[in-house]
């Protein structure tokens, strides 16, 4: 679900990606594109490893790319590219990859101090 959730906003973002000014497309357009994959890629990544730690290092990357990807995104409204409705849809599907990691990670740590 995490992975699937991730994909979503990875769609979002590119959707979003089209509306900002071309000339950021090697600064804040690349670095949101970027952050933004890092997340389903990290989750795959970590799923595909040997131990449940392995998979819980991954999930925490995953968790800081999210938190890239909200900052740029409010570095959007800041610089003036977006309104903060724009980026609500954004927001929202973020919060609720940030819950689904998080979650995952507790089961993880749950399932390790057993």
């Amino acid at each position: 679900m995490a992975w699937q959730e991730s994909m979503e906003l990875v769609r979002l973002v590119y959707v979003f990606a089209l509306e900002l000014p071309s000339e950021e497309k090697f600064n804040i357009i690349s670095q949101l594109k970027r952050a933004a994959v890092s997340i389903p890629l990290n989750i795959a990544e970590g799923a595909g490893r040997n131990t449940d730690s392995e998979f819980k290092h991954f999930l925490h990357i995953a968790r800081g790319s999210l938190s890239e990807v909200n900052t740029v995104l409010d570095l959007c409204v800041l610089l003036d590219f977006c309104n903060s409705e724009r980026i609500r849809p954004l927001n929202e599907q973020e919060q609720k990859c940030a819950a689904l990691l998080n979650g995952l990670i507790k089961s993880l740590d749950a399932k390790t101090s057993s």
